[in-house]
C-alpha cells in the first residue's frame, strides 16, 4: 500500500498534502523534529524524530520503498528515495526521478559552494508562489492515483 511521507520541517504544503492523501484514503507519516500538533485523523501519523543533522531524512529514507510518495525539498533526502523507488515531488510541484537527480544534487552541490565562497552574496532563492502550490496539488494528485492503479505487491 502507497504511504505519503512528508519532510515536516519547513514544509509549505503539509496540509494540502494531507487533503489530497486523505481523500485517496492514504496513510501520512509527518516526519518532524518537534513543533507540530498530532492528527487526531488515524490515516496522519505525525513522527518526531530527534534533533540532528539528517535524522528525518534518515528515518523516512529507510522506509519509503517503491510506490510510496516522498514530499521534500532535501535533494539528498530525494536522491535516497528515488533510488528506493518512491515517487518524489518537491514542494513547488518539480518532480524528481532518476533522470533529473543527478543534475539536481550537482546543482546543490554547485550552490553550496557558491554560498560558502561568499557568505555576504544575497540569496537568490525565489520565494514559493501559489502557482506552486497549485502545480504540487496537481502533481500529487496525479501520483496518488496512479498508485491506486498499480498492483499490490
Amino acid at each position: 500500500m502507497t504511504t505519503l511521507y512528508i519532510d515536516g520541517d519547513a514544509c509549505p504544503v503539509k496540509s494540502e498534502a494531507q487533503a489530497v492523501a486523505l481523500r485517496h484514503g492514504v496513510p501520512v507519516k509527518i516526519v518532524c523534529n518537534g513543533g507540530l500538533r498530532p492528527s487526531d485523523n488515524p490515516l496522519v501519523e505525525v513522527i518526531y524524530v530527534a534533533e540532528g543533522l539528517d535524522v528525518a531524512d534518515r528515518w523516512i529514507s529507510d522506509r519509503a520503498v517503491s510506490g510510496d510518495v516522498v514530499v521534500t525539498s532535501d535533494i539528498p533526502l530525494a536522491n535516497d528515495c528515488v533510488a528506493a523507488g518512491a515517487v518524489v515531488l518537491k514542494p513547488n510541484g518539480e518532480t524528481l526521478t532518476k533522470t533529473n537527480i543527478g543534475n539536481a544534487l550537482a546543482t546543490r552541490d554547485l550552490m553550496t559552494d557558491l554560498r560558502s565562497a561568499d557568505p555576504l552574496r544575497p540569496g537568490s532563492g525565489k520565494g514559493f508562489t501559489k502557482a506552486d502550490r497549485s502545480r504540487f496539488l496537481e502533481k500529487l494528485e496525479r501520483e496518488l492515483r496512479r498508485a491506486k492503479l498499480r498492483p499490490s505487491s
